[in-house]
């Protein structure tokens, strides 16, 4: 038999196990957006904010440009954003199509925050999204 214990004290494997678990049941959750969460989550920023640019776009969800800007192309073929071209700065404006989803999408979001906390509790939920905030920002600066 193998000793296995290490994987439970490996915060690499616990938090991408974590990862997997939480990304299931977003996924679960956002079906009836017929939207990834993440597609999701970047319309809702854009609609917040109509011009939101690429660069602050991507720093917001923790995103590279090139994977925002693969994002946006799908976003943009589903006719959900349009973008805005000035020189070198891409600005961001949702469509039409994408405000009439944003109260599904704002369901979904809420609906899985509910799931989690119904799972693992109101105040484990809040304080591991915390913890978590304030350990990827602590590993990102090094």
């Amino acid at each position: 038999m193998t000793d296995d214990s290490f994987l439970h004290d490996c915060l690499f494997f616990t938090a991408n196990r974590l990862s997997r678990a939480i990304t299931k049941l977003a996924e679960d959750e956002f079906a009836m957006t017929g939207l990834t969460p993440m597609y999701g989550y970047l319309i809702r920023l854009v609609i917040g904010t109509p011009g939101i640019s690429h660069k602050e776009l991507s720093e917001k969800l923790s995103i590279t440009s090139s994977t925002l800007t693969r994002f946006i192309d799908k976003l943009e073929s589903k006719q959900l954003v349009e973008r805005n071209v000035q020189g070198k700065n891409v600005f961001l404006y949702p469509t039409v199509k994408a405000k009439e989803l944003e109260g599904t999408i704002r369901q979904a979001s809420k609906n899985m925050h509910m799931r989690y906390e119904a799972l693992i509790g109101l105040e484990t939920s809040r304080q591991m999204t915390k913890e978590i905030e304030a350990m990827s920002v602590q590993l990102e600066e090094h």
